[in-house]
């Protein structure tokens, strides 16, 4: 027999992670397992380190609430464990008047949202703060912040061994299986050894579907990988501005353009942009699965998205391609920046869900096949979110204790 309460999770990112953390805390046994030598070597490691305040989300969207929620939960932590947490605010900036009436609609939603301290700046109000950048407004939001969530995810890994939970690194799940047992357990298998738990948690990224599908829940929506390229600021030009800069996302897209952000480190990155990887976990333009490519090339819903917007996938490609037309988007807002001015950065590989008609699922998706929870579709701002996602998913697994109890 398999105790209800013990619980796998697939994956040491930081959603893994703060779940196995929650659990651990509350007594529970769990067990994590990562391919990787490290947690934290996807999408957790290859973001723009970003805590978001809330600005972007549909008022009532689950990225809306949980953000704002993880916000909190993720600055208290970081206090309390001595991790960098800089507020150094962001600028989300109108171009031109025909983009003012989009940021409008952002600063209604920041206000459903709850978003601290936001202020609306006009074209002079932009000047005073940051003189460097153009655009004719702009919404500041004072709170958003700067972190290192590599650092955060092995914090809540020592928590998780500290409680007396495991972390297996180096230990990829090869299969998965519903026993069909009366006590409900699930079969993890390992190389060398397999596992029971009475559930299993799926934070797996980049493999989030293929693991939910071996699981037994449905195809869609699939993961179709997207790498955000990345270009640093020189240190004089990374020094021209203070704050984060975005420009007014394009609605029909989850993705948030070419921003400027600075780094806990010192550093300054422009970007990401986003183009089809040629792997799940293709960083580089050189790195190509052809399994991964044969999935997609099989795929309705990939083809389907690819009617919808190749005009657009042209255009980023360009951009990849052409550093030139990559500056050309940052300079609608950095004007003075020149092809001097940055040198290449790391790139990260976005695991974006795509359903089956072809659309790109914008708001967090978690499902439920019996005793298997798995997240669907977590990207950015996941790493923000990821301490309310937690909370979430443990309220949505009744396990055999309470709030009081945690």
């Amino acid at each position: 027999m398999v105790a209800e309460d013990t619980v796998g999770i697939v994956g040491a990112g930081i959603v893994g992670l703060a779940v196995a953390r929650q659990l651990t805390a509350a007594g529970v046994a769990v067990t994590v397992f990562e391919k990787e030598a490290a947690v934290a070597r996807h999408q957790t490691g290859h973001n723009s380190g970003v805590v978001h305040a809330g600005i972007y989300y549909a008022p009532g969207s689950a990225k809306a609430r949980m953000t704002r929620r993880g916000v909190g939960l993720l600055k208290a932590y970081c206090t309390e464990k001595g991790l960098v947490y800089d507020e150094v605010g962001k600028l989300v900036v109108a171009r031109d008047e025909g983009e003012v009436v989009k940021l409008r609609e952002l600063e209604r939603r920041s206000k459903i949202n709850q978003v601290p301290g936001l202020k609306w700046l006009d074209q002079a109000g932009l000047r005073e703060f940051e003189p460097d950048v153009a655009g004719v407004a702009a919404l500041l939001s004072p709170s958003t912040a700067i972190v290192d969530y590599p650092a955060i995810a092995r914090s809540f890994a020592a928590d998780v061994t500290a409680a007396g939970g495991q972390v297996l690194l180096s230990t990829p799940v090869t299969g998965l299986r519903l026993t069909g047992a009366a006590d409900g357990a699930v079969e993890v298998t390992t190389p060398g050894r397999s596992y029971r738990f009475g559930r299993l948690i799926i934070c797996a990224g980049l493999q989030a579907d293929l693991l939910a599908a071996a699981a037994g829940d449905t195809r869609a929506p699939e993961i179709v990988p997207f790498r955000g390229e990345y270009l640093r600021l020189t240190p004089p030009a990374a020094a021209r501005v203070k704050r984060m800069i975005y420009p007014v996302p394009d609605p029909r897209y989850p993705f948030l353009g070419v921003h400027l952000t600075p780094r806990v480190d010192g550093t300054a990155d422009l970007g990401p942009n986003a183009v089809l990887a040629l792997a799940r976990e293709g960083y580089r333009r050189t790195d190509v699965s052809l399994a991964d490519l044969a999935r997609l090339g099989k795929s309705g819903a990939f083809w389907r998205l690819a009617r919808q917007h190749w005009m657009t996938g042209v255009r980023e490609y360009r951009g990849s391609f052409i550093r030139r037309a990559y500056l050309a988007e940052a300079r609608t807002y950095l004007p003075w920046i020149t092809l001097a001015d940055v040198t290449s950065a790391p790139a990260g590989v976005r695991a974006q869900a795509v359903d089956a008609n072809g659309g790109l699922v914008d708001d967090f998706r978690i499902s439920q096949t019996g005793p298997v929870t798995s997240i669907r579709n977590a990207p950015s701002p996941a790493a923000t979110a990821s301490m309310a996602i937690a909370e979430h998913i443990i309220e949505e697994l009744k396990l055999p204790f309470s709030n009081e109890e945690r």
